[in-house]
């Protein structure tokens, strides 16, 4: 049976919740990398009333336009790609950035972006993108968007470093005022 486009949302979201922000509310295990082993997260998603098969899982993972979740190589474990709020080290190597990455706000919070940076606040880093559309799409989800250029080149000639999750989110631990700067509408250049 093909799940429903809300089944997928539904299940989407409580995979972020348990592999992202709160394991414990099925009482899951994730290890120092942020892996749950499948098995264990079927059946405390069960005991939960949290109904989850492996076939729903895999069409989560397969069809998430963020790939936002990923299978361990052998198939028995499933984690989150990034975004986590609890403690993990996903042991992603730092990487040379391309010289500009994006990040999408919302207009409210653009005052106290352009006075502290970017900061990573409950998260583990600040998230980038190289694609303005989609860090413009981001951002339209908090209130009127706001383009951001962050100077990555720049950033990383000068010690910050970067690292880029398996779904290509940059991330990174602070991005400075003086690296940013406001896209106005039609002028990415």
């Amino acid at each position: 049976m093909t799940p429903t486009p809300q089944q997928l949302t539904s299940t989407s979201k409580f995979l972020s919740l348990v592999l992202r922000h709160k394991p414990s509310t099925i009482a899951l295990e994730l290890d120092a990398a942020g892996w749950a082993n499948v098995d264990e997260l079927l059946a405390k998603a069960a005991s939960a009333k949290h109904t989850l098969s492996r076939a729903l899982l895999e069409k989560v993972v397969e069809t998430s336009d963020k790939k936002r979740f990923a299978f361990s190589e052998d198939g028995l474990r499933i984690r989150a790609n990034q975004g986590h709020s609890v403690d993990v080290e996903l042991g992603l190597p730092p990487v040379a950035p391309p010289a500009r990455l994006y990040h999408g706000t919302a207009s409210r919070f653009l005052d106290a972006i352009l006075a502290e940076g970017l900061n990573k606040r409950q998260r583990h880093h600040v998230h980038l993108s190289e694609s303005s559309e989609t860090a413009t799409a981001v951002g339209g989800r908090y209130g009127q968007p706001v383009l951001l250029a962050v100077d990555s080149q720049r950033m990383s000639a000068e010690g910050y470093q970067f690292f880029r999750s398996d779904n290509n989110v940059w991330l990174t631990d602070h991005v400075p005022p003086a690296y940013l700067r406001v896209v106005e509408a039609g002028s990415l250049g």
